[in-house]
């Protein structure tokens, strides 16, 4: 019996050649730029920490001062609910009443109208009021219908008018004699209480002070405003 033949071995095909791959290395960091990251850290931390000093600074340099509460007429003596505290950057140019001075500041008159949210300073205080303080003064009780509603205001001259008591008789009607008169300049207005009532403070002329007084204490004294532009 013949073996078999063995079939031809077949090569096989070559595999193509592989490409070449270029070798590449990262480029080495540069130390210059290493410097120039350091250097920027450096200066915002630098920058950093002024602006935390500058802002201690600032709140280390605020200070308790005084300032208005709500309005205060010239003339009117402040009251502890006339004063608010706030707290302010010291400045120079600036002479508010430091808060610790409150005690003393009330029951003074300043010189000049107050308003709600100002700070109080040193120069809109005074002895005096600035308005008649060589007069007389005399408060003077006035209600609804007595006097201008809600027009006086410090500095303004009036008249205090003497008018006569309930059920008294001022002579015959055809021959009324003018009413008596005294001239004064308002000082100040107190805020009006539940009735409307109002006291009036005016500066009278020395020789009228006893007898306004007099008047007022009768409650026969109105009020009459005279013009303004004179």
């Amino acid at each position: 019996m013949e073996s078999p033949v063995a079939a031809p071995s077949v090569p096989r095909p070559a595999a193509p050649p592989r490409p070449a791959l270029p070798i590449t290395t990262t480029a080495p960091v540069k130390r210059e730029r290493r410097w120039s990251v350091a250097a920027l850290c450096i200066v915002l931390a630098a920058v950093a920490g002024l602006g935390a000093a500058a802002a201690v600074t600032s709140a280390s340099d605020r200070t308790r001062v005084l300032a208005i509460a709500r309005d205060v007429p010239a003339g009117q003596a402040l009251t502890d609910a006339d004063l608010t505290v706030a707290e302010v950057s010291a400045d120079a140019a600036l002479t508010p009443v430091p808060a610790a001075n409150k005690a003393s500041v009330v029951g003074k008159r300043p010189a000049v109208d107050l308003r709600k949210g100002g700070l109080l300073t040193t120069s809109q205080l005074s002895a005096g009021t600035g308005l008649g303080d060589d007069k007389q003064q005399v408060g003077v009780q006035v209600k609804r219908g007595q006097a201008p509603a809600g027009t006086l205001a410090p500095g303004d001259k009036v008249l205090a008018v003497t008018t006569p008591a309930q059920g008294e008789q001022t002579g015959d009607q055809d021959t009324e004699a003018p009413p008596s008169t005294i001239k004064g300049v308002v000082v100040g207005v107190s805020r009006p209480d539940a009735s409307g009532t109002v006291v009036v403070n005016l500066a009278v002329s020395p020789s009228d002070g006893p007898l306004l007084a007099t008047r007022a204490a009768q409650g026969h004294i109105a009020l009459v405003r005279e013009p303004r532009g004179q």
